[in-house]
């Protein structure tokens, strides 16, 4: 048993609040109260819960971005695709890292983000997500899968992206996906609504972001296990793949960096429900600068340009 798992056992039979983080590879992780985050430099925001008071800002933070290049994108895209012809991977999220150079340090981006989960981690860095991971509530569990952004400035937007072939067939990938997830912790799994749409504001322009509910009833004292259960959906579908082993040993091969705490998760037990997202739009301080990690789903359809212009798209601070 990995020892997050443990840890995360042991508190949710007692009861005990905790804010807890853990890498993509959960290798990596940090349990404790809200206070305990707050006296070790982590500070969250979450919609039901924070652990700082510090105000919001309203400073203007330019980035400046510097794309990995389009050939070194290309390599890492033909990897993926090469094994989606194979019949490894029917869907596959493929990231990278992108230095940026901005104005604003870690702590004051997080306080000017605006998003439905924001965390910041000792300087090492900061995520504003839109994306929950899991929540449960009354022993209700409930994900919200988002798969397909566009420019919502684009004539007819919603309705290009709600047709797209391509963004049609990886959304249906990844509810599929994560209702199997869900089918393995929780009884009567169901996708209550398919497919909706939701705009994210950032500095220059606003997007489109779809999204599915999924939900399911989860066991009697199901506390007593958070952690094991916790385990079993790791890592969050959205940010992997299908099938979810295979496509992580895909990723492993075809990425050039490590993504760290990026598309981990974080959440918060407030000792009797949870509420987690997925780590997306973060930003990390590395000892060569600031970096921005983001990434796209590649299925059979993607076309490399596309994918390309999608990762330097999602470089943003939502405002």
């Amino acid at each position: 048993m990995k020892d997050f798992v443990q840890k995360m056992n042991e508190l949710g039979k007692k009861r005990e609040a905790f804010f807890f983080t853990i890498s993509f590879d959960t290798t990596n992780y940090w349990i404790g109260s809200a206070e305990e985050a707050f006296n070790h430099q982590i500070l969250f925001s979450f919609p039901n819960k924070k652990n700082h008071s510090l105000e919001n800002t309203t400073q203007q933070i330019n980035l400046a971005i510097s794309p990995i290049a389009y050939n070194d994108f290309q390599k890492s895209f033909n990897t993926v695709m090469q094994e989606i012809e194979y019949g490894n991977s029917f869907l596959c999220n493929l990231t990278a890292s992108t230095p940026i150079a901005t104005n604003a340090d870690l702590q004051t981006i997080f306080t000017t983000a605006k998003a439905k989960y924001k965390i910041y981690f000792k300087n090492q860095w900061t995520c504003f997500s839109p994306e929950s991971f899991i929540q449960i509530n009354n022993n209700c569990i409930s994900t919200y899968p988002m798969k397909g952004t566009i420019d919502a400035s684009i004539t007819d937007a919603e309705k290009t992206i709600l047709q797209d072939p391509k963004e049609t067939a990886e959304h249906y990938t990844i509810v599929d996906l994560l209702r199997n997830d869900l089918s393995s912790i929780a009884e009567n799994v169901v996708v209550e609504k398919f497919r909706y749409t939701d705009k994210i504001e950032t500095q220059h322009k606003t997007l489109l972001q779809i999204s599915s509910s999924i939900k399911g009833e989860m066991p009697e004292n199901w506390q007593n296990n958070i952690g094991s259960l916790l385990e079993k959906l790791l890592p969050a579908g959205s940010i992997s793949g299908a099938p979810k082993k295979k496509t992580i040993e895909i990723i492993n091969a075809a990425e050039t960096h490590y993504r760290g705490y990026y598309t981990g998760i974080a959440g918060y037990f407030d000792g009797e429900n949870i509420d987690t997202c997925v780590l997306i739009r973060l930003i990390e301080n590395t000892n060569n600068g600031l970096i921005y990690k983001s990434g796209g789903g590649i299925t059979c359809n993607s076309n490399p340009i596309l994918e390309y212009q999608e990762l330097i798209q999602k470089i943003y601070i939502p405002t």
